[in-house]
């Protein structure tokens, strides 16, 4: 399903950035995707989304 018809982003490409990246916010994800960035109609969406797959995402150590 595409999220933001704007820039043609599905809900496909949100989770593998945010599960790969785990952005902290939504600006944090629009610096990785093309998301609001023109009508922003897809902001709450694309939130939803991104806490979704957080909730669901494994805890990383940092290791320094």
């Amino acid at each position: 399903m595409y999220v933001c018809l704007c820039n043609g982003v599905s809900d496909k490409t949100l989770r593998e950035v945010v599960r790969r990246y785990q952005p902290k916010s939504i600006q944090q994800l629009r610096q990785l995707v093309p998301v609001g960035k023109q009508c922003g109609k897809c902001i709450r969406a694309a939130r939803e989304i991104m806490d979704d797959e957080l909730q669901h995402a494994p805890l990383y150590k940092e290791i320094a």
